[in-house]
């Protein structure tokens, strides 16, 4: 009877146990079927939000024109630019010349270009020589699902890395490595500024690796590395990581809060206000400067014209 008892107690365990391996496969399958619908849907809400991302970015064309270097510029009426999606600029009645240009030698381009070699022209870009945009548009790179894809996240396309903001103001900068950006600065502080000008040579320096980049720029700053900075930079900058190539290109970049939520590269956000048919930003420059050879600069003028107006120039010069 023990015997019998024993062993229908063994074939009971084992029923047990088959049933709790059944169930447990069943379980197993079950979370890997959530997951992978999980999967799916985090994918394709994530496609869904790069599209929309998209949409934002990219205005319905007047006219698109195909850049040698894979750019499709749009021509985009001068009224629909991304800067009016802004809620304070709903209603912005858009002032095609500045009330104020500053004066002096310094100013004026076409006086210094009569002291020195070379003839100052308007920035020309690799997309100019397939043609030009129609009068009451502004050319704008058009954004690729592959350029918001290399970002951290669609929120961040755009902006910067915290890790590459450089602080000169620093009491003792560390100019040979900060969070592995290397740079170099001039800079001046201390009085009221009401504009800047800066003339730079412009190169096409070799990216190692996807996430370096370099550029050199004009950097006007306000208030302190907390959460009140104010920074409008505008230059040249070499980065794959922001467009997917080593090519150089004219750039511009804001905050208002130390770059934490407000700013962004270029037209990429509400803000830039540009009246411009004839530059693209983050469009590629050419010519570039080479060892030996011709020399290439371009100018960049900002000056303040409101209490919270900034007006951008560019310009460029050969030097043969």
């Amino acid at each position: 009877m023990t015997r019998k008892m024993g062993s229908c107690a063994c074939g009971g365990g084992a029923a047990h146990f088959s049933r709790n391996r059944v169930l447990a496969l069943v379980f197993c399958l079950w979370s890997l079927v959530s997951l992978s619908c999980a999967a799916r849907l985090s994918v394709s809400r994530e496609k869904l939000e790069v599209q929309k991302h998209l949409n934002r970015l990219n205005k319905p064309a007047v006219k698109s024109i195909e850049s040698p270097d894979g750019d499709t510029i749009d021509c985009v009426h001068m009224s629909h630019q991304p800067a009016f999606d802004h809620p304070y600029l709903k209603d912005h009645k858009i002032q095609m010349r500045p009330s104020y240009h500053p004066e002096g030698r310094v100013f004026d381009d076409n006086k210094a270009s009569t002291e020195s070699k070379g003839t100052t022209n308007p920035i020309t870009q690799l997309w100019h020589v397939n043609g030009k945009c129609p009068e009451g548009t502004i050319p704008i790179r058009r954004t690729k699902k592959d350029d918001v894809l290399r970002a951290s996240s669609v929120k961040r396309y755009g902006k910067k890395k915290h890790r590459a903001i450089p602080q000169p103001r620093s009491a003792d900068p560390d100019l040979i490595n900060e969070s592995g950006h290397q740079h170099a600065i001039a800079y001046v502080e201390g009085d009221k500024y009401y504009g800047a000008k800066a003339t730079i040579n412009v190169w096409e320096p070799k990216i190692q690796q996807a996430n370096e980049f370099s550029l050199s720029q004009l950097w006007i700053l306000g208030g302190s590395f907390g959460q009140d900075l104010n920074s409008i930079e505008a230059g040249w900058q070499v980065s794959p990581d922001l467009y997917g190539d080593n090519n150089t290109r004219l750039f511009t970049y804001w905050t208002s809060d130390a770059y934490q939520a407000t700013g962004c590269y270029n037209l990429l956000c509400s803000g830039f206000i540009q009246i411009n048919s004839e530059i693209a930003m983050g469009a590629s420059i050419s010519p570039v400067s080479g060892f030996r050879s011709s020399q290439y600069d371009i100018s960049i003028l900002v000056w303040k014209v409101k209490s919270k107006a900034l007006v951008f120039t560019f310009s460029s010069k050969l030097n043969s």
